[in-house]
């Protein structure tokens, strides 16, 4: 294989919602790599594997909901680590947990999770995820079964079984999360996650008593009722992904279905919510 690559930038707007679509798209094609840019996503391919007709039947390139126009270029040589390192900032939550990647270096943080993202994140990942590990600090999860929904790279779920859960199903609809929180699991050395590549369909008949979701506010929605179905008694649900303005939404959801507010985190106006059942 060539190590030359043709990376495509792409302009979208609205941008948040039009990047997952057209990573999602990308993704089924031959493109190995994403980076977020301050006005949409950047997607490499393999000049081997790329022909003029790469994006023919990208269908949101045609959608009317979306705005979106793009360049591409020919690139010698890319460095993938570099690449990360520009879009990729170590989480850092009270000096308990530090998440990183391979080229940042260790802090004495009690729980030091190592990650090699192949994509960049999303807008908000870095508040949600800072937040949804703030719920974990605080939680005694010892012996729990979890489940961590909408997993991307498996962060939640590594520092899940590092405080003592287990097992833990970590289930995500995107191909290259699945295998990257493989990845990362092998990575962090943990020996009860195990990655499915879905949605919840997967959780009939599963019962859980942790539920971890950071996913976005439509998927929280169309998806509670199997959060709810799934939860023990007593369990535990935390959510995120999603802004201050969209609390009532999720709290009427929740609290329809009998769970129990408890807690809430807010940072840059996104917001983690705790339930209980």
């Amino acid at each position: 294989m060539s190590n030359i690559y043709i990376g495509y930038h792409f302009n979208i707007e609205p941008k948040e919602l039009g990047s997952e679509i057209l990573i999602a798209e990308l993704g089924e094609k031959a493109f190995e790599s994403f980076t977020e840019t301050a006005t949409g996503i950047s997607a490499f391919v393999q000049k081997d594997l790329w022909d003029e007709t790469i994006l023919e039947d990208i269908h949101i390139l045609n959608s009317e909901e979306f705005k979106i126009d793009y360049t591409f270029e020919e690139i010698d040589q890319v460095n993938w680590n570099e690449e990360w390192e520009k879009n990729f900032e170590p989480i850092d939550v009270e000096g308990n947990c530090h998440v990183r990647a391979p080229f940042h270096p260790k802090t004495d943080a009690e729980f030091d999770i190592l990650i090699e993202p192949k994509m960049s994140f999303g807008t908000g990942h870095h508040e949600t995820t800072h937040m949804m590990i703030q719920h974990l600090l605080e939680t005694d999860v010892t012996g729990m079964k979890a489940l961590d929904m909408g997993c991307g790279t498996a962060i939640l779920a590594i520092l899940t079984e590092m405080k003592g859960a287990q097992p833990i199903d970590a289930i995500d609809i995107d191909n290259w999360c699945y295998l990257n929180s493989i990845e990362n699991a092998e990575r962090n050395d943990c020996h009860h996650i195990t990655v499915y590549e879905g949605d919840a369909e997967l959780l009939k008949g599963k019962k859980y008593d942790l539920i971890i979701a950071n996913i976005n506010r439509n998927i929280l929605l169309n998806d509670m009722q199997s959060y709810v179905d799934c939860l023990n008694p007593k369990g535990t649900l935390l959510l995120s992904g999603f802004y201050e303005q969209d609390i009532p939404f999720i709290d009427a959801s929740c609290t329809e279905k009998g769970l129990k507010y408890v807690k809430k985190f807010e940072r840059n106006n996104w917001v983690s919510l705790k339930y209980v059942n």
